[in-house]
């Protein structure tokens, strides 16, 4: 419970500062079209950031709890109390219903999709270097973001396809379509730091940091005979 709780959190914390970073690019890059690049990718990610990290809030705080067992509800921890602050983030960040309607309607439905697909042909061009790296580590990671990029793209195609159509269909599975979306960005996220610290790793820098990063990484992939769980 305690590594979960540190993926989901460093996984959000790098994927607000990807966002970051884009939003930077988008402002002060000298290239017109990068710019133009950089400011959808970080229109995109800002319901994940807003809507992912605080519902992930409430995850991690909960399961703070859950770690002190009957202590963890009572005041003397602090535990519960954490737990409570962290429900109020749901809203004031606009609850998490408006994030995922705002990723539906104007971050995937008005390009026809295009933004988070390139946001997908990203993600496979970390999941072809961590093949290339050859880990046992680095291959567990990109065979479990491939499954999790051919799910996004799948949801994507629905959406996309079917937001005018069908629209009561595509939004009442927007904030599903949010949580799926963030858990493959803030993974990602996560995937790139393990290539980062197996280089830190293999030339003997920062010998606790390096591993520990690793460990969090493969956190992000399942149990190899996991079958999928069936839709409800």
């Amino acid at each position: 419970m305690l590594m979960m709780m540190r993926a989901y959190t460093e996984g959000c914390r790098a994927m607000a500062s990807t966002a970051a970073a884009a939003y930077d690019a988008a402002h002060h890059h000298p290239d017109a079209d990068t710019r133009k690049q950089n400011q959808a990718f970080y229109e995109y990610l800002v319901p994940l950031v807003k809507g992912y990290s605080t519902e992930m809030s409430l995850e991690v705080t909960s399961l703070g709890v859950q770690v002190h067992g009957g202590m963890g509800f009572i005041e003397e921890t602090g535990a519960a109390q954490y737990y409570r602050d962290a429900k109020i983030l749901t809203i004031y960040e606009g609850t998490t219903a408006i994030q995922a309607n705002d990723l539906v309607g104007r971050k995937t439905s008005r390009d026809g999709g295009q933004t988070p697909k390139a946001i997908c042909t990203q993600i496979e061009a970390t999941e072809a270097t961590l093949t290339a790296s050859g880990t046992a580590d680095a291959l567990a990671v990109a065979k479990r973001l491939k499954a999790a990029r051919l799910a996004m793209l799948d949801v994507v195609n629905f959406v996309a396809g079917n937001t005018k159509a069908s629209p009561n269909a595509v939004f009442a599975g927007s904030v599903p379509y949010l949580m799926l979306a963030g858990n493959v960005v803030a993974g990602w996220q996560l995937a790139r730091a393990l290539l980062v610290a197996q280089d830190m790793a293999a030339n003997g820098d920062d010998a606790a940091f390096a591993p520990a990063k690793i460990v969090t990484a493969l956190l992000c992939r399942s149990h190899p005979d996991q079958s999928p769980r069936p839709a409800r």
